[in-house]
């Protein structure tokens, strides 16, 4: 549970039809396993104490006894577990006979959660036997102790209050107005639902959108705990179907007729942020009840494997679909400025990067999608002190393959001139020597696009600007910045993909382009090769694209960010690597807002960008002493 993340399983015991004391004894098994792994939360079907196809039986007070007896020793022999165990029952209660969750833990009973939903149509006859919970408050001692027998409790635990439990019974999910909902508005974090679903052809498909889309739309953790193997298959067969979701994504799921705990580690904190984030998240009213327990805040590993790359689709079909899509939003983004500039033409400083490059495609689709000529895209290729025959190349053959006006200037003489006018040697590589060469283009540029009554469009990516990795009022400097929203590591895929639907002659340069170091290339060449690496300066991009999504997405910790990018890049980069980094990541995040507080134009392409009008407003003299303070604790 450190860091906020709480390992939690759904399970289905088999069970033998209103065999109580055998019930319970293969309750206890799981409970045992569950904590063996490490897990904190343990959601059982509803009713499993009995079995839920126990029918008129319920009506007997031999079963009403039965189901109590083996819910005290479920209790004893789940002492000594730091879980959850929430298993369910038949309660009797005044006049009335109830379907109910009990909340366990470390051998207490916490409370019990009746169902406020009670089905009464088609295989389900539930009406028979039970009555709603709604409304229903009321204190009962079962075992010698009050305990809260209501639909409205939160269970919290006290070391982390983030980690809020409310409980639902089946059909109380299947309905327009779930008690989920309610329990959500008022802080509940993880909803449990002891279920006992029949399954019919198309139901898992169902349910399964139906758990992702409730924990998405509430932000919530949600397990679906399936009846199964015993249950009487007279008119219905139960399959044991269940699954974790968290905010609309699916964690773990265990499919029908499948066997074994289903695991997974949920964010409690990350869902506390996001809802935050939201402020249309609505406000707790205090229709609550609330029951504190104590848990021990122990590190675990994580269950989820977490992708280093979590701007990137893992799946290929996936990634190709997405990476078309990025493609028309950025094409159709250039589209809307060009016509509201009354511009036909647009201006890109080419390289021979994989930035330039994907500016490149993105202004061609924009002027077919006009039905503008390529030759109306005017491809300016710069070469200077630090330009190699690789890139200045492969700048041509771009230019050349997608049908625009080439330019090429060569800016050595203005720069020098610029040196001698500004009292620069230029035999000193400094910042100076770099930024000249970097705010030359950029006047070319503007230049040229008034010439030609064009649009100067924009290269730099999200990562570049998150690390202010731009010259000030240089190449940092457009009309319209395609890239602004896409990071390093997401606009290699897109070149890639460009790549992979090219023609002969265009994927081969695009793909050489691939293969070519990240580089500004202002400072001289070496035997003709690049000499100034970006990632050797600044950091892999892979890492700190993975501490951007983290930082700013999720709002997480350093901390807690380390902890996933150990996880993330396990054999990849070491502990003290990555430390290295995500300190200069945050050094250099908090030095370089200036750059960020004045961007030209850009599309929003996805969940992180760093416009000032939108998503990321800062100020340009905030400390970062808060965020580097783990650094130097470690």
């Amino acid at each position: 549970m450190k860091d906020g993340f709480v390992k939690t399983a759904v399970a289905t015991p088999a069970i033998r039809v209103a065999d109580c004391a055998y019930n319970a004894a293969r309750i206890v098994a799981l409970a045992k396993e569950a904590d063996a792994a490490g897990v904190r939360l343990l959601v059982l079907p509803e009713l499993c104490i009995t079995g839920y196809t126990a029918g008129d039986l319920f009506l007997q007070e031999t079963l009403l006894s039965g189901a109590l007896a083996a819910l005290a020793e479920i209790l004893r022999e789940t002492a000594a577990l730091d879980l959850l165990l929430l298993p369910g029952l038949p309660f009797a209660f005044g006049n009335k006979l109830y379907n109910c969750a009990a909340v366990c833990h470390k051998g207490k009973l916490l409370g019990l959660v009746p169902k406020t939903h009670i089905p009464n149509y088609g295989e389900f006859y539930e009406q028979r036997h039970f009555s709603s919970g709604a409304g229903l408050s009321a204190s009962v001692t079962p075992f010698g102790y009050e305990v809260p027998l209501a639909a409205n409790l939160l269970f919290t635990c006290r070391a982390l209050p983030a980690f809020t439990l409310g409980v639902e019974v089946c059909e109380d999910l299947w309905v327009p107005d779930s008690p989920s909902r309610m329990l959500c508005r008022e802080g509940a974090t993880v909803i449990a639902n002891l279920s006992a679903s029949d399954e019919v052809v198309g139901k898992a498909e169902y349910r399964r959108t139906l758990v992702s889309a409730q924990s998405g739309r509430l932000v919530c953790g949600y397990l679906y705990a399936d009846a199964g193997a015993g249950e009487s298959t007279t008119d219905m067969v139960f399959s044991g179907h269940s699954l974790i979701a968290q905010n609309g994504a699916i964690l773990s799921e265990r499919a029908p007729f499948a066997e074994g705990l289903c695991i997974a580690d949920l964010d409690v904190m990350r869902l506390a942020s996001e809802r935050r984030r939201m402020t249309t998240y609505p406000q707790r009213e205090g229709t609550c009840g609330t029951v504190f327990f104590d848990m021990e805040l122990r590190h675990s590993a994580l269950s989820h494997r977490v992708s280093p790359s979590p701007f990137v689709p893992e799946g290929e079909t996936e990634r190709a679909e997405r990476c078309e899509l990025i493609l028309r939003m950025q094409a159709t983004g250039l589209v809307t400025r060009l016509q509201a500039a009354h511009c036909k033409k647009a201006v890109i400083g080419v390289s021979g990067g994989l930035d330039s490059t994907l500016a490149l495609i993105v202004a061609a689709r924009a002027l077919d999608l006009l039905s503008l000529p390529r030759e109306n895209l005017i491809a300016v290729t710069m070469p200077c002190f630090g330009t190699t025959r690789r890139t200045r190349t492969n700048a041509h053959k771009l230019s050349e393959a997608l049908g625009a006006a080439l330019r090429e200037i060569d800016i050595t003489a203005a720069v020098e001139q610029h040196f001698r006018d500004i009292g620069h040697d230029p035999a000193l590589h400094d910042t100076t020597f770099e930024n000249c060469q970097a705010r030359e283009r950029t006047q070319v540029l503007m230049d040229i696009a008034n010439q030609v009554n064009g649009l100067v469009v924009g290269t730099g990516d999200l990562s570049e600007l998150a690390l202010g990795w731009a010259t000030y009022n240089g190449d940092h400097m457009s009309m319209y910045g395609v890239n602004a929203s896409v990071p390093k590591t997401l606009v290699r895929h897109l070149v890639r993909y460009a790549a992979d639907t090219a023609d002969d002659a265009l994927r081969a340069t695009l793909f050489d382009v691939l293969d070519t170091p990240v580089s500004p290339e202002l400072l001289p060449a070496k035997d003709g090769e690049i000499s100034q690496v970006t990632e050797d300066l600044v950091g892999p991009y892979a890492l700190h694209d993975f501490f951007l999504y983290y930082a700013l997405r999720w709002a997480f910790p350093p901390e807690k960010i380390l902890r996933l990018a150990e996880s993330a890049f396990a054999g990849v980069y070491d502990g003290n690597t990555i430390r290295k980094w995500l300190k200069n990541f945050y050094r250099r995040f908090f030095q370089q807002q200036f750059k960020r507080s004045c961007l030209p134009d850009g599309p929003k392409i996805g969940s992180v960008t760093l416009s000032p009008r939108g998503d990321w407003r800062m100020p340009s003299d905030a400390s970062s002493a808060l965020w580097l303070a783990w650094a130097e604790q470690n």
